[in-house]
Parts: structure tokens; C-alpha cells; sequence
């Protein structure tokens, strides 16, 4: 990149980027900080928790819980979450359509505080049932979040940055994750008798979000679009923008009205039925995917015992080490996604994913060679990084980008949900595919990793500083082009049977 080029884009960056927009994002981005905090913190205090249910079986029932009991109320705890997520995902149109992007952020905090509320009051009423609903409210708050933001983000940002902006939501993932395994730590809120204090401290980012959410703006599209108020949407951009003339955002936004005004509203099962939005919703769908099925949560989950088989003595700090990977990298991803594309990225952190998977399993497979300790490391920390250049934060954002305003919120509420079951679909088997396949597990994902990387090379657009107009169109043309071949192919086909026949006639 010339030095003309990045003076430019400095200049572009100066106009655009305003102290209001950057507090508007940060604000929406708590939500995102919360989804990774309580994806986080429930596995440090594991010990202490079954050491809870255990107490509270006893004062019950007068006897100690039995182990497979134990491990089915814990394993319910854990997965309950991800239930809740698939229902709050799904619910994000509809509520991001009836009350606004803003509002909606507020009311769906009120989850929040009942759910930090009912887990941190369960010692005190004996109740690890307390725990369990808790753990529900709070996956249906996040389910929410993990399309509301991405939804307001990508809507209040200048179309040249959404993408760097759009990687905030994953970012606030991260943090969150690593703030979690940071306080789970025994000397700080990790012990037996703060872990509910840990469980429940994720009333303070809601209640700091609702005070900082009223002097957010509402989403332009949302009230131009949704609600025909011009004056109201011209104001909260010239707020963002920071400048007055604005007219070319309205103008955008006016052309993608007027489309939406010549078909009906659409709904989730006109989504499915209605053939011009079954490729972006695939594409949709298919990077949902491959971010979870990556195998990002179960390198996660492993990633103690592979710091433990590299002689790591405390592995924890380890763990710890990768989720600090895991938020520089995704740094790094917000300043490149701009400028190399958002599909050059995926398909980078896809394979180099991939490659990482089977360093992993042969350091795992070779784990006595004592120079392979170390391979393990690297290959954790390279797998934590590719995931955060591509498939960790481009499939939130990208969603908002392949769809106009009308199907947005029912693409992301399916986008979401496909996301949400994929991850319980990997948490629930992971423990037995690695029970069944010890190190070769990471092979099953590398497979996988392979096979997005071919859907993502012929079949997902670039969307780096396109319309939504620009990147629909493109998708016809690619559409358009795989018809052509198809029919060019079964042409060939038709044509060889054909003269195979009159061979086969003349013969005769």
C-alpha cells in the first residue's frame, strides 16, 4: 500500500471516526463482553459448584449426591446456556422489529439481572436449581445480544469501516472471555466462597449499559426504514458522522427503502421459501457453521491437558496466555479486515486452522518427544490466532451485510440460532468424540476446516466497502455464473449421450 494510499485512507478515517460513534459502538459492544464473560466463567468454578450441589443434596436428602448425578446436574448447567442462546437468537427479529435496535438493548438487559441476580443468591437459599434457570435467562439474553449488536453496529457504521467496526462484537467476546478466566482464578473471585459473586457479577455491565444506552442514538436505517421518521434518522447521522451532509447515507437508505416498499415484510419462513435470499442465507448459515464447528471450543476445552503434557506447571496461566492470543489477534483482524477483504481473511484463518489442527494431533500423538511439548503450545496459540483473523469475527458481521433491511432481522435471528445449536451440538459431543478418538479428534475438525474453505473460495462474495445493493447483486452474478456452468455441463452431458445413442442406432 502506497504512502498516498494511507494518507488517504488516514483522511477518511479522521471524517468518519467521531467521538459519538466510538462511544455508540463501545456501548453496544457491553452486550457482546457479556456473551464471552458467561460463555467463560462457568468452567473455573467447577470443583466448587459440585462441591455445592453436593451440600445442598445432603441438607436435602440427608445423603451425599451420587457422581453420575452430580455430573448430570453440572453437564445440565453448562448446556442450559446454549438452550436459552438458541431461543434468544431466534427471537431477535421479532424484537429488534417491534421495539428498535436501542430500546431493544435495554429491555433485554432486565435477563441479565435476573439471571446474575438468581446465581448469585443460590447459596444463600440452598438452591443449586437457582444456578440451572439462571443460566438459562442468561443464554437467552446472550442469544439476543449475539444479534442485537451485531445488527446496530453494522447499521450505525460508515459503510468504508463496517468491517473493521463489525469485528468489535467478537473483540467484546474475547475480552470477555479472558476477564472471566481472570477473575475465576482461586486468590481472586475463583474461591469457594466468592465463585457466586463471579457467577453474578454480570449485573454490572448490564446496569451500566442501560445507563449509557439512552444517549446512544437509534439506528438511522431503523428510523427511516421501520418507522418513515427522515428528520430523526438525518439528525442521529449527522451525530455520528459528524458533519452535515449526510445526504449520500440517506440517499442509500432511501433507494433500499423504495425496494423494500415494492415487496411485503418478510418473515423467517418467507426467508426459506423465497428463492432470490436462499444463497445469502446459505452463505449465512455456512459461516456460522464453520465458526463453530472450527473446533475453537473444544481446543479451548483441551487446552489444560495440552499444557499439562508440555510440562506446563500451572496450566491455567497457559490457558489464560491463549485467550490473551485470542484478544490481540482479534485486534489485529479489526485493522486488516478493511483492507484485505473479509473473505481473504476467512479463508486465511480457515486454513491456517486447518494446519494448526494437525500440528496439534501430531505434538499430541508424539507427546514423550520432549522438543514436541513445545509444538503443542504454538499449535494452540496458531489456532487461537487463525480463528481470530477470520472465522471468529467475520461471520457475525457479515450476516448484516449480506441482507437489506427488510430480511436482516430473521437472517440474523436464523444465523444466530445455527450458530448457538452448532455450539451445543460440539459441547455436548465433544467430551465423547474425545473419549472415542483421543488426539485424532482434532482431525475430524480439520476436515471440517477444509470443507469450509472450498464453500467459503467459490461461494461466498467479497463485501468489503460494497452497498447492500453492490453485494446482492454480486451474489446474483455468482449465481448467474454456476447456472451458466451447470447448464454448460449438462449440456456436455446431453450432448455425449446423444451421439453415444446414434453410435449405438447406427451399429445397430
Amino acid at each position: 500500500m502506497t504512502i498516498t494510499t494511507l494518507n488517504v485512507f488516514s483522511l477518511v478515517l479522521q471524517k468518519q471516526v467521531t467521538c459519538y460513534l466510538l462511544f455508540s459502538l463501545s456501548t453496544a459492544v457491553i452486550g457482546s463482553l457479556q456473551f464471552g464473560y458467561n460463555t467463560g466463567v462457568i468452567n473455573a468454578p467447577e470443583q466448587k459448584l459440585r462441591a455445592f450441589f453436593n451440600a445442598t443434596w445432603m441438607e436435602r436428602y440427608g445423603e451425599p449426591i451420587k457422581p453420575g448425578v452430580c455430573t448430570i446436574v453440572w453437564s445440565f448447567a453448562v448446556a442450559i446456556f446454549s438452550v436459552g442462546g438458541m431461543v434468544g437468537s431466534f427471537s431477535v427479529g421479532v424484537v429488534a422489529n417491534k421495539f428498535g435496535r436501542r430500546k431493544s438493548m435495554i429491555l433485554v438487559n432486565i435477563l441479565a439481572l435476573i439471571g446474575g441476580s438468581l446465581m448469585g443468591l443460590c447459596t444463600l437459599c440452598s438452591s443449586f436449581e437457582m444456578i440451572i434457570v439462571g443460566r438459562l435467562v442468561i443464554g437467552l439474553f446472550c442469544g439476543l445480544f449475539t444479534g442485537l449488536t451485531p445488527m446496530y453496529v453494522g447499521e450505525v457504521s460508515p459503510t468504508p469501516l463496517r468491517g473493521a467496526f463489525g469485528t468489535l462484537h467478537q473483540l467484546g467476546v474475547v475480552v470477555g472471555i479472558l476477564i472471566a478466566q481472570i477473575l475465576g482464578l482461586e486468590y481472586l473471585l475463583g474461591s469457594y466462597k466468592l465463585w457466586p459473586v463471579l457467577l453474578a457479577l454480570t449485573v454490572l455491565p448490564a446496569v451500566l449499559q442501560c445507563i449509557l444506552l439512552p444517549f446512544c442514538p437509534e439506528s438511522p436505517r431503523y428510523l427511516l426504514i421501520n418507522l418513515n421518521e427522515e428528520e430523526q434518522a438525518r439528525k442521529a447521522l449527522v451525530r455520528l458522522r459528524g458533519y452535515e451532509d449526510v445526504g449520500k447515507d440517506l440517499q442509500e437508505m432511501k433507494e433500499e427503502s423504495a425496494k423494500m416498499a415494492m415487496e411485503k415484510k418478510v418473515t423467517i419462513p418467507e426467508l426459506f421459501r423465497t428463492a432470490a435470499y436462499r444463497q445469502p442465507l446459505l452463505i449465512a448459515v455456512m459461516l456460522q457453521l464453520s465458526q463453530q464447528l472450527s473446533g475453537i471450543n473444544a481446543v479451548f476445552y483441551y487446552s489444560t491437558g495440552i499444557f499439562e503434557s508440555a510440562g506446563v506447571n500451572q496450566p491455567i496461566y497457559a490457558t489464560i496466555g491463549a485467550g490473551a492470543v485470542n484478544t490481540v489477534f482479534t485486534v489485529v483482524s479489526l485493522f486488516l479486515v478493511e483492507r484485505a477483504g473479509r473473505r481473504t481473511l476467512h479463508l486465511i484463518g480457515l486454513g491456517g486452522m486447518a494446519v494448526s489442527a494437525l500440528a496439534m494431533t501430531i505434538a499430541l500423538l508424539l507427546k514423550d518427544i520432549e522438543a514436541l511439548r513445545y509444538l503443542s503450545i504454538a499449535a494452540v496459540f496458531a489456532f487461537v490466532a487463525m480463528f481470530e483473523m477470520g472465522p471468529g469475527p467475520i461471520p457475525w458481521f457479515i450476516v448484516a451485510e449480506l441482507f437489506s433491511q427488510g430480511p436482516r432481522p430473521a437472517a440474523m435471528a436464523i444465523a444466530g440460532c445455527s450458530n448457538w445449536t452448532a455450539n451445543f451440538l460440539v459441547g455436548i459431543s465433544f467430551p465423547k468424540l474425545e473419549e472415542l478418538c483421543g488426539p485424532y479428534v482434532f482431525i475430524i475438525f480439520m476436515i471440517f476446516l477444509i470443507f469450509f474453505f472450498i464453500f467459503t473460495y467459490f461461494k461466498v462474495p467479497e463485501t468489503k466497502g460494497r452497498t447492500f445493493d453492490d453485494i446482492t447483486l454480486r451474489i446474483n452474478r455468482m449465481q448467474m455464473v454456476q447456472l451458466v456452468f451447470n447448464g454448460f455441463h449438462t449440456t456436455i452431458y446431453t450432448v455425449s449421450i446423444t451421439k453415444q445413442a446414434h453410435i449405438s442406432d447406427i451399429q445397430d
